[in-house]
């Protein structure tokens, strides 16, 4: 195991807080943002007014072991308050692999199955033998009452006090982890629900309930994503318990430990908000990359970016024009999720991703991943050939390794167990070209999903590529997609964690109104009152993060469509939102309909209180040549060829130096390719910007 010791970096000096926003936030306390990744755990830290980074190996058995040891590590020279930020995703592989808690369905009598009947549409059109993933609640677990609201919010059958006495009976008899409870129409009146809650949780169970995460309509959408929320409540639950006890025993006995964790709609929460509601944590780890990318991309003076993150186990990528995306229609792990996320596509390709010949001969990548246990062959463990296999054996990943030369790489081991694996491959050098010509197809594939299968150009952005292996493809695949520019930020390798940091505290909430509008004055009023209920209980949750309502930001919006569509678009709610709804069907579909009858389905309304927020500085400039960074150089494999490369260290390079590829740049946190035709530049952030010659 390597030392921790050597594993920090220095990477921001004089950081200062942008603003004192809330009672929440301890000036004296040490702010710490946390991602834990399949592969390695990424710490990003403030500490005597300077920013710091740290990586430890995950610990995939329990991820909250490694999270004990980076705290330890962090603080073994002194205790004191702690503002501990996490990015997760064991609620992600919980409901990936199955792993959540045993799960108990309340729902109105006559829709028990609308949770396995879901939307009828087949995953796979011309599949005669598709299977459907079982669902989380079997069927015997789902218990009807006998309780009816119209589509109004009028009551046709009353929840009576012994119905609900009958079902917390059975509710004895089945110990279920937690109970989900989702009564038909409780969006319109959810005193059925409230009723059921209650008697629930005096009985001592975890109840979701549907009111509170998703009051919108779409029974199926509506029920899955409370079944999802109490089904990872039990998990998340111990998780974040483990968390704030390492936390608090960090600190130390006169000292206070607060955790937040981040969520899929790119805002942080308090642990105990997070617990309550894990859904809205599916996407944690990845959206807090978001938020770095695009901060790296604005100080550098790019709008329209892709970002590319790839880890250990995945690649996360998303396309942004300013602002960030979000979507309610996602699907994970085969299920609707429709709280708020961030509008990201992932694919299981990683550094870690296992090479192998599948009974056809054709070589797959992924998507199953070594992880860090047993981890890649040249970490000393594995026998499986990775993604990150491939690169050492190729010459890119130097002989120094990983972290700053702390963390070792077997090149020999990974060559001799290679060429065991490599089958019909005519070398070893080919087996390891043929690796990442797989995995960067499947990488390209998914960043065609999210550009031009939507109509966009990824001609016209720029790739912002950062994880621990992002750097290592981000040239490849830009020129696969035409695409002429990547950024790869001044540490890539924990991007996500800095992105975490300077996260806000977000609330998102919504209801559903089905409201005719013909003109958006018409409409106003009635639609000032809806704002004004969902907005009193945001304000409510916002109070518990420690904001008052001034210290509130609030943006408001509608979901709207044509009477008779199935689906909506989000706008403004603000000025001529009926026209921008028109717009916006136009931009989207290549056509509008003014003259057809609009309503509005949904209002929303997002509740941001801001939070410090460490700033990269800029740095004095330099000359262009970056002779002070060069490193001994050493033959890499090329296209086919060994070619004598130049080898740079990034810790060493300035602000206004320039360099030409072929070359690779070594650093802390990871490691960049940059391949022939390909120039790059330092900016006055210290980013590296490589552009096509």
């Amino acid at each position: 195991m390597f030392a921790h010791n050597a594993l920090r970096r220095r990477i921001c000096q004089d950081w200062q807080p942008a603003i004192q926003s809330s009672l929440l936030y301890n000036p004296a306390a040490m702010r710490l943002a946390i991602d834990t990744g399949g592969t390695f755990t990424d710490c990003v830290f403030v500490r005597d007014g300077q920013l710091e980074i740290l990586k430890v190996s995950s610990t995939p058995q329990n991820p909250a072991l490694a999270i004990r040891d980076a705290l330890a590590e962090i603080l073994k020279e002194a205790n004191g308050s702690l503002d501990v930020t996490c990015g997760t995703t064991v609620g992600t592989n919980a409901l990936l692999e199955r792993r959540g808690g045993r799960v108990a369905l309340v729902t109105t009598a006559g829709f028990e199955d609308v949770i396995e009947i879901g939307r009828q549409a087949r995953p796979r059109l011309y599949d005669l033998f598709v299977t459907r993933p079982e669902p989380l609640v079997p069927r015997e677990w789902r218990i009807g009452a006998e309780e009816r609201v119209a589509a109004d919010g009028k009551t046709l059958v009353p929840l009576a006090p012994g119905e609900t006495a009958r079902i917390v009976r059975r509710m004895v008899r089945l110990r279920p982890g937690a109970v989900a409870v989702c009564f038909l129409f409780s969006y319109a009146n959810p005193e059925h629900e409230r009723a059921m809650a209650r008697a629930l949780r005096r009985a001592g169970f975890v109840v979701s309930v549907s009111h509170e995460i998703l009051p919108e309509f779409r029974e199926f959408e509506r029920t899955a994503t409370t079944v999802i929320n109490a089904y990872l409540a039990p998990v998340m639950s111990r998780y974040l318990a483990e968390i704030e006890s390492h936390a608090a025993r960090a600190a130390g006995k006169r000292a206070k430990a607060q955790v937040r964790i981040m969520q899929s709609n790119g805002g942080i929460v308090s642990a105990r908000v997070a617990s309550r509601e894990p859904v809205r944590t599916i996407l944690s780890g990845p959206a807090g990359g978001i938020l770095g990318a695009q901060y790296v991309a604005q100080l550098a003076g790019f709008e329209q970016i892709i970002s590319f993150d790839m880890g250990g186990t995945s690649t996360d990528v998303a396309l942004l024009e300013g602002e960030r995306r979000t979507t309610n229609e996602s699907i994970v792990a085969d299920l609707p999720v429709a709280v708020p996320m961030l509008d990201i596509h992932t694919v299981g390709a990683g550094g870690g991703s296992l090479a192998r010949f599948d009974r056809a001969g054709a070589l797959r990548v992924g998507p199953e991943s070594a992880g860090a246990d047993p981890g890649p062959i040249c970490y000393g463990r594995g026998e499986q050939p990775t993604v990150t296999d491939a690169h050492v054996v190729l010459g890119r990943i130097p002989p120094g390794g990983l972290l700053g030369g702390a963390f070792q790489l077997d090149e020999a081991r990974a060559r001799r167990l290679m060429e065991k694996a490599r089958g019909k491959m005519r070398s070893v050098e080919a087996f390891a070209q043929g690796i990442l010509d797989v995995a960067n197809a499947t990488m390209e594939k998914a960043i065609r999903v999210i550009s031009v299968e939507r109509g966009y150009d990824p001609r016209d952005y720029t790739l912002v590529a950062f994880g621990g292996a992002g750097a290592l493809h981000g040239c490849e695949l830009a020129t696969a997609l035409r695409m002429s520019r990547v950024l790869v930020p001044k540490f890539p390798g924990a991007l996500s964690a800095l992105g975490i940091l300077r996260a806000d505290v977000v609330k998102d909430v919504s209801l559903t109104v089905r409201l005719a509008v013909e003109r958006a004055a018409d409409a106003t009023r009635e639609l000032r009152k809806q704002f004004a209920h969902i907005e009193s209980r945001g304000l409510r949750e916002m109070r518990g993060e420690g904001f008052s309502p001034r210290l509130v930001r609030i943006e408001r919006m509608l979901d709207m469509r044509y009477v008779g569509q199935a689906y909506e678009l989000t706008v403004a709610a603000e000025g001529d939102f009926v026209g921008a709804f028109h717009r916006a069907h136009e931009r989207r579909y290549g056509y509008a309909d003014p003259g057809r009858a609009v309503e509005a389905v949904n209002v929303r309304a997002r509740l941001t209180g801001a939070t410090p927020k460490p700033e990269l500085p800029k740095s004095r400039r330099a000359g262009a040549n970056p002779r002070a960074a060069l490193v001994e150089p050493r033959p890499v494999m090329i296209a086919r060829r060994r070619a004598r490369t130049a080898i740079y260290d990034r810790a060493r390079l300035r602000a206004g130096n320039r360099f030409a590829g072929p070359a690779v740049v070594v650093e802390y946190s990871a490691t960049t390719f940059v391949p022939p035709g390909w120039r790059g530049r330092v900016d006055a952030y210290e980013n590296m910007i490589l552009e096509t010659k």
